[in-house]
């Protein structure tokens, strides 16, 4: 399916790693002229060389710090110097890690900032381009909305999702859509280095709760942005999807 990105430009944050990567490797083959943007460098210029030696054109290398507003302006400033206006902004970037009942304003002001603030920030940076030229895409990975325990980074996407549905209603008639992915159980640093450590927990979990069997790959959230970026996709906006091997909802 040809899905008509000839022209288009991307900026994917958090893509030094796991899904970030995937989505950045899949809008690369597609052909869309990307810039990536992480805190590791070297963890940038491996992947921008891998999807270079794939074939495709090497992303614009852009290092900074999306939790400062000042950085997040460098960031963008940068990327369309080299790409030109952005048409399509993909939130990656975040993390998470157990909150105990009693924890400190800095693990919350620190889950916030890398989970919502960061895309809320980069997202009104290319905003006013993309309304200038009356297109773009804003996508955005999410989370769980089934927590099993306190996490700052749930309520941190609880607040990605709705403010998502709300910047839908405001942009569409100005030809922007905005839509958020729910990864299920992706194969990343974050799953398999935290989640999920050893094989054992993978397999119990997997003939537990998911079943088609199977953690998924990064690329499999990064087919779905490539379509929801498409102008195919011009009449989905303000959507959640989840990409879960049918994940049991309670699992999530």
């Amino acid at each position: 399916m040809d899905l008509n990105f000839k022209g288009r430009t991307a900026l994917v944050s958090g893509a030094s790693a796991g899904i970030g990567a995937g989505v950045a490797r899949v809008l690369a083959q597609e052909g869309v002229r990307i810039a990536i943007t992480a805190r590791r460098r070297d963890l940038l210029e491996h992947l921008s060389a891998g999807i270079a030696a794939a074939g495709a054109s090497a992303p614009i290398i852009v290092t900074g710090d999306l939790t400062d507003a000042l950085d997040t302006q460098r960031i963008v400033a940068e990327a369309t110097a080299e790409l030109g206006p952005i048409d399509i902004v993909v939130n990656c970037a975040g993390g998470s890690r157990p909150t105990p009942q009693v924890a400190p304003d800095a693990d919350w002001n620190e889950a916030f900032a890398l989970n919502f603030t960061a895309a809320r920030w980069l997202t009104q940076a290319v905003l006013p381009s993309m309304q200038a030229r009356q297109w773009g895409r804003v996508i955005s990975i999410s989370g769980s909305m089934e927590p099993r325990a306190l996490n700052a980074a749930s309520a941190a996407k609880a607040a990605l999702h709705l403010w998502a549905k709300g910047l839908s209603c405001d942009m569409a008639a100005d030809g922007i859509t905005v839509n958020t992915i729910q990864p299920g159980r992706i194969n990343s640093e974050q799953i398999l280095d935290k989640l999920h450590p050893t094989d054992e927990s993978r397999r119990a979990f997997i003939a537990r709760n998911i079943p088609i069997g199977y953690f998924g790959e990064p690329e499999d959230i990064g087919h779905l942005v490539a379509f929801l970026a498409s102008p195919l996709a011009r009449y989905i906006t303000g959507a959640v999807i989840p990409v879960d091997g049918g994940m049991h909802f309670f699992a999530h």
